[in-house]
């Protein structure tokens, strides 16, 4: 599950995976049940109104589920990855790791791809230590945000795992969807894009009691 030689800097990989919820505590009970591994808890991210809880999906990768914050005000504007919208759970999107973003947005950017200016960001952690990181607004669907993580140590550290199986999406338009891997400097970690509905991501993972499908709601397969 890795990417290619990027534009700038070194080869981007599968940071992580969002499966965002309108409601956390339901969502997190669900895959625990369905996985029979229970996730961790991240933090908040203080001024998005949101926060989450993480699993590891083996490679140095992480499948975050993320919901609103109830020990948050409500956000200034919408919550990221759609949440406010959400009925139930969906796998949203993904992130690729990166180093040196400014490098890689300026190098996308000249292939014809704009991902957005780099925001930073940073969260305690449940021991009360602290991780920061930059990120690209992310978006939904087969086309990734960009994170940087610095000198922060990675979160998929000591995390539990449920190893990812496989990764699939459908596009309207999958030739299009590839350029804009192209111009970030990334390939489509997982079974080829398929032409169909945007934003359709499926992520198949290998739980204690089976595979689990994770996509617009989980089924235990």
């Amino acid at each position: 599950m890795t990417g290619t030689a990027g534009a700038a800097g070194a080869p981007a990989v599968l940071d992580h995976l969002v499966y965002a919820t309108p409601d956390l505590e339901a969502t997190v009970a669900e895959v625990r049940e369905l996985t029979g591994v229970g996730p961790v808890r991240g933090g908040s991210h203080p001024g998005r109104g949101t926060r989450n809880e993480l699993l590891g999906l083996g490679g140095g990768a992480y499948f975050e589920i993320i919901g609103p914050d109830p020990e948050q005000p409500a956000p200034d504007g919408p919550r990221w990855f759609g949440v406010d919208a959400l009925t139930g759970p969906r796998l949203v999107t993904w992130a690729v790791r990166v180093t040196g973003i400014a490098a890689r947005v300026a190098a996308a950017r000249a292939r014809g791809y704009d991902p957005g200016d780099p925001v930073a960001m940073a969260r305690r952690t449940p021991d009360g230590g602290r991780i920061a990181w930059q990120l690209t607004p992310p978006g939904e669907g087969t086309t990734p945000f960009l994170l940087d993580w610095g000198a922060t140590p990675h979160p998929s550290r000591a995390l539990p795992v449920v190893p990812l199986v496989s990764l699939g999406a459908t596009h309207p338009d999958p030739a299009a969807a590839g350029d804009e891997l192209a111009a970030l400097g990334v390939r489509w970690p997982g079974e080829p894009l398929a032409a169909g509905p945007a934003g359709q991501l499926t992520a198949v993972l290998e739980g204690r009691h089976g595979r689990v499908a994770f996509g617009r709601g989980a089924v235990a397969l």
